[in-house]
This record gives C-alpha cells, sequence and structure tokens, in this order.
C-alpha cells in the first residue's frame, strides 16, 4: 500500500481551558449559532494550560499512522524551538517528515485556543506565516498513491492546482477538507477542486457556505436539511462525501446510499482536533477498502476518542481499539 502525503499545516497548539465565557445562542444566523464572549478589559486567570501538535495535515498524518498506513507530512516550520519541538513530535509519531521544510527567518506556526470547560468547545486563534511560504514542488510529491489536502496557506489556489496536476499526471488519488478560510477566500475555486476530489470531508457550515457560491438559491429549510446538503455535495463530483455536524455526528453517501451515525456520547474536553480524527478514521477504512458503514463508523469512533485529550492526537485510535468501538456506533440508513 502507498504512502499518504498530507498536505497543509503542521503547528504547536497552546490551550487555555476556561468556565468563565458565557455561550450565547443564536439560532438566527445559520453560520454561527453559538458564541462565547467575555467581559473586555477583563483578566481571567487560568489553572492549567496544556501544549500539542497541532494543524491538519499533521493530525490527519498521525491519524493514518496510527491505523496502520504510511504517512508523511509535507509541510513548513519555522527555525524555531517550536518547529523542532514539531518535527520531532511528527518522528515519535510515525510520520515521515522528510517533506518537511524549515524556513529560518520565521517563527512556526502557533495556535491559542480558548476551551469552554463546560462544553469541551472552542475558540481558536490560529497565527499562521510560514506555512504561507511552503511551495508545491511536483518532484517531490510525485511518487505517493493518496493526497490528503488540509489547510493551505497563501498563494493557496495556486499550490492546489499544483496538487491536482501532479494527481491527475501521475494517477494520485485526492481526499480533501476544505477549510473555512479557503471558502471565505475564494468558494469559486474551493468548487472547483470540491468537484476533483475522490473523498470530500467537510462540516455543515462549510458546506452552507459552498453551496451559497454555486448561485444558486436555497430556502433555510434546505440550508438546514442534512440530506439535501449532501446530494448537493455528492453531485459536485466527488466519489465519496462525508458531512458533519459535531455532536450531531456525521452523513456519508457513496451515490448509491445516505447514512448518518450520531456522535458517541462523551463529557468532551476539547473538541480541538476532532474533525481531523474524524478524516483519519474514515479516510483509513476507505483505502483499506473497507464498506461506506465501516468507513462512518471509523470516523465517529475516531473523533468520540479524540475529545477525550487535549489537542488532535493524543486520543487517536489504533485500528484494534477502534474494532473495539465498533459496536458502540449505531448506524441508520437515511436513503
Amino acid at each position: 500500500m502507498g504512502k499518504i502525503i498530507c498536505i497543509g499545516s503542521a503547528c504547536k497548539d497552546i490551550f487555555f481551558p476556561t468556565s468563565e465565557g458565557k455561550v450565547l445562542e443564536t439560532p438566527e444566523d445559520l453560520l454561527c449559532q453559538e458564541k462565547i464572549v467575555f467581559e473586555l478589559g477583563a483578566k481571567y486567570k487560568i489553572e492549567e494550560r496544556f501544549e500539542a501538535l497541532g494543524g491538519c495535515a499533521a493530525n490527519v498524518a498521525v491519524g493514518l499512522v496510527k491505523l496502520g498506513l504510511e504517512a508523511g507530512c509535507y509541510s513548513k516550520l519555522g527555525g524555531d524551538v517550536a518547529g523542532k519541538w514539531i518535527k520531532e513530535t511528527l518522528e515519535k509519531d510515525g510520520v515521515g517528515t522528510e517533506l518537511v521544510k524549515t524556513e529560518n527567518n520565521f517563527p512556526s506556526d502557533l495556535s491559542a485556543i480558548v476551551v469552554d470547560a463546560t462544553s469541551g468547545d472552542r475558540v481558536i486563534f490560529s497565527n499562521q506565516k510560514v506555512n504561507e511560504t511552503l511551495e508545491i514542488i511536483p518532484e517531490e510529491i510525485k511518487n505517493a498513491e493518496w493526497f490528503f489536502v488540509g489547510d493551505l496557506q497563501g498563494d493557496w489556489e495556486n499550490k492546489l492546482e499544483k496538487v491536482f496536476a501532479v494527481a491527475k499526471e501521475n494517477n494520485i488519488r485526492v481526499a480533501s477538507n476544505p477549510r473555512q478560510i479557503n471558502i471565505h477566500d475564494n468558494p469559486q475555486k474551493v468548487l472547483e477542486f470540491i468537484s476533483k476530489s475522490e473523498a470530500l470531508f467537510i462540516n455543515k457550515d462549510e458546506t452552507i457556505e459552498v453551496l451559497s457560491a454555486t448561485g444558486e438559491k436555497y430556502s433555510p429549510e434546505e440550508l438546514e436539511n442534512e440530506l439535501f446538503l449532501i446530494k448537493k455535495l455528492k453531485n459536485l463530483g466527488p466519489k465519496v462525501v462525508a458531512l458533519t455536524d459535531g455532536k450531531r455526528g456525521a452523513w456519508a453517501t457513496d451515490g448509491e446510499k445516505v447514512i448518518h451515525a450520531p456522535a458517541l456520547t462523551t463529557d468532551a474536553k476539547d473538541t480541538t482536533g476532532a474533525g481531523d480524527a474524524f478524516c483519519s478514521g474514515f479516510l483509513s477504512a476507505y483505502i483499506k477498502s473497507k464498506n461506506l458503514e465501516e468507513c462512518l463508523i471509523w470516523g465517529i469512533a475516531n473523533g468520540a476518542s479524540s475529545v477525550d485529550f487535549y489537542g488532535g492526537t493524543e486520543g487517536l485510535l489504533n485500528e484494534v481499539d477502534i474494532i473495539k468501538m465498533v459496536g458502540d456506533v449505531k448506524v441508520e440508513e437515511i436513503i
């Protein structure tokens, strides 16, 4: 089985759990139905802080390796202590780092993450500069069997053009996870790349934004309907689509049927990286030629385990552990 190259960010995450924020329900805002607020000018004491590997490409690469696949990270780090730590952590987790570059004139990417201690949900403040300088060099990635494309920065449109050109020329399969910042920047370009992907991973808010960019008019009821949304995504061209919506679970389709599995009941400590854990679980099963139900189960189980820990990698499962959780995930066929 060939190597999967995960293209995108690798960073250091610092977590600040707090119960001081007030969560507001804003259902009228389809793209932001909950908000957390703090008093402007106030100072809040944080009893504990946690540090972990972060970044979509890094998290997914670790998850794939944990599930028995060969994966490498194609990313860029700064020439600082944080960059050395990120690379050493990737290597310790078994991820190939021969394509991880260092730019000495930049600090490594860093995220400060405020975690609502009551719900485990979070707000991420992300500083990503060195990954803006990542160059896609076709010769370096042409021998992969799969690309997983996460959060590219900088001139990301041109970088994705190169990634998909290499994939087409060398018959490399592509899984993509469009990020909100890219959708905001150029939703039409995101639509184009979605159409070229074999496997698409996307959350509900991102889906609403993507579909709004097609120029078609949708009612609020349609945009709240997961069956409607996932069928629209499938029509864009991917072979398989997985649509996630946090605690409500995930939906998946291969064009033959649509299935749903609720999230496993858990008292989440931190939801950061849960989406990446879902991606690595689902994609691992898909690459291993498992059926759609198994792919969804693996994604749900991996995501559920991830939220028991701070960060996106400590709670990732191996294949033995994920199989033990199979019976806990209830899959329903929608159509």
